[in-house]
């Protein structure tokens, strides 16, 4: 079981600013910087292994787009294993989420001087677990709502769901807690937070002009972007030992 034990550490907490978040961000992600590159390749093998099961190729599909030269007509969702992928697919990112715990509570360690193991990846799936996967298929639910209806509605509701995975892992809240707290308190500061979110996430795709496979050094560090906004508007969290049984 994980006990929560709150004690003076050495850290850093960044001001409620938006260039204050982002800078503590990337002061963090040196840090854990290889953990999360271990989690985008069993995120990248795991989408490669739902291909060949359901013989979607995206690939083979982006190239056909980019020969027709119809990006905007294309029914790629009539490409044969289209459905069952996106089922596979949705599955395996919702089973992946205690991984975006994991990466917040290793930036914890990070951050007050604890030493990091490969196991404390794994934290979400010992730790709240469940609320975990509830937070996650809500969030992801209203994201594609938000994502379906555009991009920009997706951006300006974002930042009310960014703090919900640290609050889930250090405060071991259940998911509607989560979702509240984390709404409540983007509602009150939503400015820092829209800047915050934004630039978070344009980083975090950032890696896409390396021909994409930029991506896995940096998508995961909106990850880094919710502890930092975490650290500003509710406190550094206390520190979680994790008691092997």
């Amino acid at each position: 079981m994980s006990e929560f034990n709150e004690f003076d550490q050495q850290g850093s907490v960044p001001n409620r600013e938006t260039g204050s978040i982002i800078s503590h961000a990337f002061e963090m992600y040196k840090g854990i910087f290889g953990y999360a590159v271990v989690a985008m390749i069993i995120y990248i093998v795991g989408g490669m292994i739902i291909q060949s099961v359901t013989g979607f190729n995206s690939a083979a599909i982006m190239d056909e787009m980019r020969s027709s030269g119809d990006y905007g007509n294309f029914r790629y969702w009539e490409t044969p294993g289209f459905s069952m992928y996106m089922t596979f697919s949705s599955l395996f990112l919702l089973l992946l989420t205690p991984l975006y715990v994991g990466l917040i509570y290793m930036v914890n360690k990070f951050n007050t001087k604890n030493p990091i193991e490969f196991s404390d990846l794994f934290i979400g799936y010992r730790q709240n677990f469940v609320n975990i996967l509830i937070y996650g298929f809500i969030s992801g639910l209203i994201s594609s709502v938000a994502l379906g209806l555009c991009f920009i509605p997706f951006i300006f509701v974002y930042p009310f769901l960014l703090l919900g995975y640290p609050i889930l892992l250090f405060e071991n809240g259940s998911a509607i807690d989560a979702l509240s707290k984390s709404f409540n308190i983007a509602k009150e500061n939503y400015g820092t937070f829209l800047g915050v979110s934004f630039l978070g996430m344009l980083i975090s795709v950032a890696g896409v002009v390396l021909c994409g496979i930029g991506l896995i050094l940096t998508a995961p560090f909106i990850m880094i972007v919710m502890y930092s906004a975490y650290c500003a508007f509710i406190g550094k969290p206390r520190q979680i030992t994790y008691t092997k049984q």
